[in-house]
């Protein structure tokens, strides 16, 4: 059987489909191509038979334009249910909503190692049958449906990030950036350290608006500190600095596939400076299409009274 391409054509990457279905070998990677469709912000459902596929989707109001997309998958290794995705693609056509299949397959010696890695029973395998028995039961019962793919993706030797890389090119409508949430937030290491951050920064060095009167009970929320924090020479220093490794080391997160960032930006209270910061590097990384949201954890414990 010739290899059918593992990235979507051209014709296919003019719209990012209403529905995909995925299916494919067991051991193959089926759930974990779900979870990467979850990032994407699909609304997933795990083992769906296709006869519930149109119910779902008027549900959830895939055809009322409200821009969302489902992610099924589908244990197809019947004729019947073949029979039955075959009839509800058509149904979709009808009810203007665009489908596509997505198929995962690997080799029998690495679906053989998972198994028994994972040391689980191959849902295909008979008294008396070896592992290879059952897969190679398994690969002749998807033959059609794997013909009738719009994607096939052998994940034999992919890692989790080429395999997320994949999908995203074929189902996703936006870039590398937006798919991935970064989390900027202020904190104050006298309330404690932060467990959650991948990157932290400590702008303990930078002049403290605390010891002006006029600014000890304000915020970095507020123009007046973040003036005072942001203007300073030392400050533009540092920032020059930290954008440029903001800007060395964020493709590089992209490129592993990873798909949430925390950063934490701390002051001795968290009030001032890190707040301050928190704001400028949100807006920097939201410049350059980053989806980012900012968050102040120690704000609320400060002492706002003069």
């Amino acid at each position: 059987m010739p290899e059918r391409p593992d990235a979507i054509s051209a014709e296919h990457a003019d719209r990012v489909p209403d529905i995909v279905i995925i299916t494919g070998m067991s051991g193959s990677g089926r759930t974990q191509a779900m979870h990467v469709f979850e990032d994407m912000g699909y609304f997933c459902i795990d083992n769906l038979p296709p006869s519930l596929i149109m119910q779902l989707a008027e549900i959830i109001g895939i055809n009322t334009g409200v821009g969302r997309h489902l992610c099924v998958t589908s244990d197809l290794r019947s004729q019947g249910l073949f029979d039955e995705l075959l009839d509800t693609i058509e149904t979709l056509r009808d009810h203007e909503m665009t489908c596509k299949v997505l198929f995962l397959e690997a080799s029998d010696e690495v679906l053989i190692r998972r198994y028994s890695e994972n040391r689980r029973r191959h849902p295909l395998a008979k008294r008396g049958d070896t592992m290879a028995d059952a897969i190679q039961r398994e690969r002749m019962a998807l033959a059609s449906i794997r013909e009738r793919a719009d994607l096939v993706i052998d994940t034999s030797r992919m890692r989790t990030a080429t395999l997320r890389k994949r999908l995203q090119t074929a189902f996703s409508e936006l870039s590398d950036e937006q798919l991935m949430d970064v989390h900027v937030f202020s904190f104050g290491f006298k309330h404690g350290l932060p467990a959650e951050a991948d990157l932290m920064i400590d702008v303990r060095f930078l002049p403290n608006p605390f010891y002006d009167p006029e600014m000890r009970a304000l915020t970095g929320l507020d123009e007046k500190v973040s003036n005072f924090v942001i203007d300073h020479p030392k400050t533009q220093e540092f920032l020059d600095a930290w954008f440029r490794l903001l800007d060395a080391v964020m493709p590089g997160y992209i490129a592993e596939g990873k798909p949430r960032l925390s950063i934490a930006i701390g002051c001795t209270g968290g009030q001032h400076r890190s707040v301050a910061i928190a704001e400028a590097t949100g807006r920097y990384l939201e410049r350059h299409q980053y989806h980012v949201s900012i968050s102040h954890r120690d704000l609320a414990k400060a002492n706002l009274r003069s």
